[in-house]
């Protein structure tokens, strides 16, 4: 089978849709408002959808993996940006080093767990 795939983009929810939506451009994606209750976030050809709809167990167990060039500079610019005084319940994870590569963390303010990370191999 052959694809020519050209884009996944991921749909995720948000407990405060509101508040969810200004933490995701406060991160640099630029959003595209496509109805009352749905968003798609774009930076350069990647993009995720979010939903103004909430269901706790779901939202717990999302995980985004988002590859970087340079995970220390991501890191730092994230840092600058001070999320978590802005954001209660945003959490930030520093980097960790693996075998594979390093990553650092950062869950939303409803509890999506994106993992940032650079590979080495």
């Amino acid at each position: 089978m052959k694809h020519n795939i050209k884009s996944i983009r991921p749909f995720i929810g948000a407990k405060d849709y509101d508040l969810s939506r200004s933490f995701y451009r406060d991160l640099g994606f630029t959003e595209v408002v496509l109805s009352s209750n749905m968003s798609v976030f774009k930076s350069g050809e990647f993009a995720f959808y979010l939903q103004d709809y909430y269901l706790q167990d779901w939202v717990d167990n999302t995980m985004v993996f988002l590859e970087v060039d340079d995970v220390n500079r991501y890191w730092d610019e994230l840092s600058a940006l001070n999320l978590t005084a802005k954001y209660k319940d945003a959490k930030l994870v520093p980097i960790r080093t693996y075998d594979w590569g390093k990553e650092c963390f950062i869950h939303d303010p409803s509890g999506i767990l994106w993992h940032i990370g650079e590979f080495s191999l």
